[in-house]
Formats: C-alpha cells, sequence, structure tokens
C-alpha cells in the first residue's frame, strides 16, 4: 500500500477503468474515496448510478475465542441518491434500514462468505453505498461484485472473484440483463445469481408460470455474462497491483488443536456413534454433550491428554475446549460416509422421503382465518388477517414510493429452539424469511380488481426442527385459501441438500433436510412451485464447486417432494374457500367514469365524507377512479354503493325504475325526484286512457315505476311513462 499523508493526498491518482459487459458499460474506480479504509472502490455506469464500497479488516484486538466468522455487511440506502428527502415529518435523517436494504445486507453477505477459509477470525466489515441512482434499477446486487473486488485488493485468503448477475424473462420471452423496475414488473422471471468463473455460489429467483427448462436457460445466459465481470475483475487487480501494490494482511485462525484427532477417532468408533441416530434436535445436542464428557474422560484415564495431577479433575476438563471440536468433526465425518456410501440419514428416512405431515385449518376461531402445519417437530401456525384497501402499506425507501397489498411476516421466538433471549426487534432472518414466502405466494394472488382486500399472512414458528421457512410458504397457502383468498393455484416448497466429497468426488442430495443434518450438507437448495410452475427459488453453497448437472439432479429429486407435499395439502382443503369468515371485513366495488368522479367527489370531499357518516361504511378511491366501498353491516354498504351509483347513472331506453312524484305542475305534469333532479312525466303517458287531470291518475309523494321512452344525452333530458303506481 503506498505511504499516505496529508502532504500527498492530494497528489495520489486513482486507477479507473471501464469495461463493456454486455450491453452496459462499468466503470471500476479505486483510490477516489474513503482513503483511510483498508480498501474501497466504485462502481458507476452510463445511467449515473454510483455505488460505492469500503472494506475493513480487522487484525488486533480480535475474539481469539470465536467459532464463527465475523464478518459484517451493510447495504446503506441514500435518500439524496434519488432525490429524495423521504422518512415523515419528524424525522428527515436516515435513521434505520429499511426492509429492502436489510435483504439486501444479505444478498451481498451469502456469497461472499464461503469464499473465506475455515475457522478465520478476522473481523472483515464490508459497507456497500448508494450514492447515485437512475431510479431506473436496484444498485444493490452490483455489491457482491465489488464487495469481491475491495476483497481482492486485500490480498486475503479470499477465493474470489465472485460476481453477481441479475436477469429477467421478459413477458415476450427475451433475456433482459440488469432489468429496470418496469422491466422487474412486466417480467415472468427475476433471476439473481451469483458465481465465481465456474461454480455456483447462490441463487434467488421469483417466477410467474415458468419451467425448469426456462431457469436453466436463464441461469446459463447468466453465467455466460458473470463470466465478463470476473475476467475484468482479474484485469482491474492486475493493474492495481502494479500501481499500488498490495500488502499482506495478517491472518488469524482459531483452527482445534487435532494432534488428538486420531485417539479420538479410535474412541468414537461408528458403532459408538449410533446412539445418535433417530433422535430427535434436543436428544442429539444432550448426546453430542455426553459423548464430549466420555471422550474429555477417556482422555484423562488413558493419560493422552497431559495434566497437572494435583488440578481438580473438573476444572480440567472445563480446559479441554479443544475436545468439542474433535467430537464435532468425528460426528460429521462418520454421518457424511455414511450418506454417501450408504444413503443411511441421521433419522433413517431414504434420501429422497419427505418428512410426515399434519395439518389444522381454523386452529384460530376468532381470526380471519389461520392454519397449523406440523412436520414431525417443526409447527408454523399461519395466520390470514384482510382488511380494507385504505390500509395497503406503503414502502418509503431510497426509490420512488410504492405499495404493498400482501405482507407476509415471519416471526421467530426464541423457545421455538430451546432458547432464552430478550425480544428486542425483528431480526435480518425474520425479514429474509417473511420476503422469501411473499415472493413465492405472490405470483399466484389474484388481482386487485378480483379481490381488493389488503391481505396479511403472518407465520408463528412455534418449533422449529429446520426449514420453518418452508413450512411457513406451504401452510401460508393453506391459510390463504382457507380466507376466501382465490389464489390461482397453492403453492409448496421443500428444502433440499447436498452432501459432496472433495476427494472422491461424490455426492449425494437430500430431501426435505432438518436440524440435524444441518452441518453436514454443502447446498441448500430452495425452490416453490405449484403443481404446474416454479415461484420462487433460493440456492446457497458452502463449498467452491457445484457444477450444472448437480443442479439439474436436485431439480429432479425436488419435483418428487413437492408433489408429495401439494397431494397432502389438497387432500385437507382442495380449493379456496366459497365465502368470507363471519369476522372479516366486506368490500363492494365500482368503477366510476372519470367524467362523473367531480359529482361524487364534489368540493373537498364533501359528498364521501357526508356518505361515510350516514351510511356507516369506509368510501375508498382508488387513482383510476375503482370505488371501494368497505364495512360491517351488508346492509348498509348496498345503500352507500347505490348512493354511489346514482351519480353515475346514464339512462338507456326500455330501462325500469321506480321514483317518488315531488310535485304536480297545473293539470299537465307529473314530476319525479332522482338523484337531486327532477324529471316530468307528460299527462298523456300517464295513462292508456284520456285523463283530464293528473291528479285521478297520481298524487304528490307516490311510489310510482316508470319506463324511459326517449334520451336526449346533449339536453339531457329523457321521456318518462308511468308504469304503475307502487
Amino acid at each position: 500500500m503506498i505511504w499516505l499523508s496529508d502532504k500527498n493526498a492530494p497528489e495520489i491518482k486513482s486507477l479507473k477503468k471501464t469495461y463493456s459487459i454486455e450491453w452496459a458499460n462499468l466503470t471500476f474506480e479505486s483510490w477516489k474515496l474513503a482513503l483511510l479504509s483498508n480498501w474501497s472502490v466504485t462502481i458507476s455506469d452510463d445511467k449515473w448510478n454510483l455505488l460505492f464500497v469500503s472494506c475493513w479488516i480487522k487484525e488486533e484486538w480480535l475474539n481469539k475465542e470465536a467459532w464463527y466468522f465475523p464478518l459484517q455487511v451493510e447495504y446503506q440506502e441514500k435518500y439524496y441518491a434519488t432525490w429524495k428527502i423521504g422518512w415523515n415529518r419528524f424525522q428527515k435523517r436516515e435513521w434505520r434500514p429499511s426492509e429492502q436494504a436489510v435483504i439486501s445486507s444479505r444478498i451481498i453477505d451469502r456469497p461472499i462468505r464461503p469464499m473465506f477459509p475455515k475457522w478465520i477470525i478476522n473481523d472483515v466489515q464490508i459497507i456497500a453505498t448508494a450514492l447515485s441512482s437512475s431510479n431506473e434499477s436496484d444498485l444493490a446486487f452490483h455489491g457482491i461484485t465489488w464487495a469481491s473486488l475491495a476483497l481482492l485488493m486485500t490480498n486475503m485468503s479470499f477465493e474470489g472473484p465472485v460476481s453477481w448477475v441479475r436477469v429477467s424473462i421478459t413477458s415476450e420471452w427475451k433475456l433482459v440483463f440488469d432489468p429496470t423496475f418496469e422491466d422487474v414488473e412486466n417480467s415472468k422471471l427475476i433471476l439473481v445469481v451469483a458465481w465465481t468463473m465456474d461454480a455456483i455460489t447462490m441463487v434467488e429467483a421469483q417466477a410467474k408460470e415458468v419451467s425448469d427448462d426456462d431457469i436453466m436457460i436463464a441461469l446459463e445466459y447468466a453465467h455466460k455474462i458473470i463470466k465478463s465481470i470476473c475476467e475484468a475483475q482479474i484485469d482491474f487487480i492486475k493493474e492495481y497491483k502494479e500501481k499500488f501494490w498490495i500488502c499482506e494482511v495478517v491472518e488469524v485462525y482459531n483452527k482445534p488443536d487435532e494432534t488428538l484427532y486420531e485417539k479420538v477417532k479410535e474412541y468414537l468408533t461408528e458403532k459408538r456413534l449410533e446412539i445418535l441416530y433417530w433422535k430427535g434436535k434436543h436428544d442429539f445436542q444432550v448426546w453430542l454433550t455426553s459423548l464430549d464428557n466420555e471422550v474429555k474422560q477417556y482422555l484423562i484415564d488413558n493419560k493422552i491428554y497431559q495434566y497437572d495431577v494435583s488440578d481438580d479433575i473438573e476444572k480440567i476438563k472445563e480446559q479441554m475446549t479443544f475436545v468439542w471440536d474433535l467430537v464435532y468433526k468425528r460426528v460429521k465425518e462418520v454421518m457424511r460416509k455414511n450418506v454417501l456410501d450408504n444413503e443411511k440419514r441421521l433419522d433413517w428416512r431414504k434420501l429422497n422421503e419427505v418428512r410426515k405431515v399434519i395439518w389444522e385449518i381454523w386452529f384460530l376461531p376468532r381470526t380471519h382465518w389461520s392454519a397449523l402445519f406440523q412436520r414431525w417437530m417443526t409447527q408454523i401456525l399461519s395466520v390470514t388477517t384482510l382488511w380494507w384497501p385504505d390500509d395497503i402499506q406503503i414502502i418509503d425507501d431510497m426509490y420512488e414510493e410504492d405499495k404493498k397489498r400482501y405482507i407476509h411476516h415471519y416471526n421467530f421466538p426464541p423457545y421455538a429452539v430451546w432458547e432464552v433471549r430478550p425480544l428486542r426487534w425483528t431480526w435480518r432472518r425474520e425479514v429474509w424469511h417473511g420476503r422469501l414466502a411473499e415472493k413465492a405466494l405472490e405470483p399466484v394472488l389474484p388481482s386487485e380488481i378480483d379481490f381488493p382486500y389488503m391481505i396479511r399472512v403472518v407465520s408463528e414458528t412455534m418449533t422449529c426442527n429446520w426449514s420453518s421457512s418452508m413450512a411457513s410458504v406451504c401452510w401460508s397457502s393453506m391459510s390463504l385459501m382457507h380466507a376466501w383468498v382465490p389464489i390461482s393455484n397453492p403453492v409448496a416448497w421443500v428444502a433440499m441438500g447436498m452432501i459432496y466429497d472433495e476427494v472422491s468426488k461424490k455426492y449425494k442430495i437430500l430431501s426435505d433436510i432438518q436440524a440435524q443434518e444441518d452441518f453436514l450438507w454443502d447446498m441448500d437448495f430452495k425452490v416453490t412451485r405449484t403443481k404446474k410452475w416454479i415461484t420462487a427459488m433460493q440456492l446457497d453453497v458452502k463449498i467452491k464447486w457445484l457444477s450444472m448437472q448437480v443442479f439439474k439432479e436436485a431439480f429432479s429429486q425436488w419435483k418428487e417432494a413437492i408433489d408429495y407435499i401439494l397431494w397432502e395439502m389438497l387432500s385437507v382443503i382442495p380449493q379456496s374457500n366459497k365465502e368470507l369468515s363471519q369476522y372479516a371485513p366486506r368490500i363492494l366495488s365500482t368503477i366510476v367514469p372519470v367524467e362523473k368522479i367531480r359529482e361524487v367527489i364534489w368540493k373537498w370531499w364533501e359528498n364521501i365524507q357526508k356518505a361515510e357518516a350516514d351510511f356507516n361504511v369506509s368510501i375508498h378511491i382508488e387513482d383510476d377512479w375503482k370505488t371501494f366501498v368497505t364495512w360491517k353491516d351488508a346492509q348498509w354498504a348496498e345503500k352507500a354503493l347505490a348512493w354511489i351509483k346514482n351519480f353515475v347513472w346514464e339512462p338507456t331506453i326500455w330501462e325500469l325504475h321506480t321514483w317518488d312524484i315531488i310535485n304536480i305542475i297545473t293539470w299537465t305534469w307529473a314530476i319525479v325526484e332522482f338523484r337531486g333532479k327532477t324529471w316530468m312525466i307528460h299527462i298523456s303517458k300517464l295513462s292508456d286512457k284520456r285523463v283530464a287531470t293528473v291528479e285521478e291518475v297520481v298524487k304528490i309523494w307516490e311510489k310510482v315505476q316508470v319506463e324511459v321512452l326517449t334520451v336526449d344525452k346533449d339536453k339531457w333530458r329523457i321521456g318518462l311513462k308511468l308504469i304503475k303506481k307502487v
């Protein structure tokens, strides 16, 4: 790294290079901003988008006992990037990350984390900040590439480059790289992929009626672009090294002492480890702890572990923390071997077998609808609430204000996994899984015209033995069907895993992985689909190798599992209910012609306010003049809707109406009233016989049925004929 001081800082020239990738020109620039950060880089394009990524690595004052990689990734939205001030009347500063920013942080983290070596404990912080945006597309996905580029500058043991690509398949079935928000809105498929030069590390997707083949075509197209972006990173780093030089980072590892591993292996035979099979999540952990104590005692009794004989045995055991890592390693080794060689899983299921599921609907009697799911130990309670269009959520983030009609909230309380922790705020994990469920179910929701309700589904994780997110999708689908929401098809989800041996190159794919298998797998693959179409997908990879062939095999095995879940779901509730809960609000709707809206609203919404007060209803008018009447009393809602329709009435010949006689003019005309206007019936149209006076046939305040004979819209006159008195 060049020597930096206040004196020479103004003279440092940044490194800036532009690369043409697909039809976009992407510019990398380093040593432009944040000179005191360890490493930083900016990305910009032809549309005035600018994303800044900084990387900082801690080499001192580390937590030497850390058992995880302390990587922190933050994505920052700056409102000024899109010419906004935002927030509310009382708070104008970017205070906390939006839901989308939280999701973006995780998207950057997931493909980066597996690229670091195991046991590393250096604190690494990556901050991606959107400084300028065209407001046409989401910048967050660029953060994956630029985090990779910044890490390559560090000379750490980071096995990059890794790059992202976001592609869409349009409604015309065209592939588009880096789609705009408008493209996304009108696309059949949105696919976000992170890839090295030859291996997938992450996949995210949302789809509307696309097949497996469509996914594969999009993946192949994405990989072609990703290779170009990776090559651009390699080229930039080569010149960066020549110009600035890269200093060595002091990497710190908390590797377990494995000198006694062979002795531990001799004690923990495959036969002894049979005790871990067919155990629940809690019992599995209890037996692991028991084995840890047994191994410590074995090492002490056989004088394999050297210790001071004057010390207390229990104190010595407390010092032998390394034993847990050795036990963990041995258990993992045996479990993986049994799967790869004997297809033997911890719960003795077949590799493609899905755990048995049971269901209960209308579990909560006073909610709008609910469904309780249990798959062995995992329990999810999904609750659907329907509400009025006025309460549709407004999304206020860095980009243009948007609306959200369907919300899925996922909750993961500590008691679900036998933990004790304070309840403070929503975790990133909860935000992430809620959005996954939204993506899975959004493609099957009815249009707002067909079903104008705002929809909120909450998935409460009661007990978790892995893949609670999968359960929340399946049972939220059932909860929606039970709630009279006319979804086009039920959606199901099954979590798949893969175990891969780097020496023998053997691998096995596991259906419906459970918690105890979590530490075994090298790939986590989740796809949601209806009977025919894919709606969403998520894939995470722990290893640096994953071929398209394995991906295709996972697809095939996953289909079998999904078919089983869908069959079970439809056996409980084959189609959406035909009527609303008695506790749900009711909505009537109509369309008000543009030329009539002024009459309905009147000045300062005077008519609407009066109608809401008179009929005890809520009236909501959309931008396109769709008008919704919501109520708790059906009788008053019908009156309110009739009141609105009166304003938009267009007379047609031969139609019949029942109106009041409000006046009689001399002996020639009977006057009727409708919608605040008066209309005239000539004496000749009161009867087929000759009539001397109007009073011979009708009297004031009598109700009469009339027929429209003629319509003159230019002069707004209609000719009426009396049919009968009512």
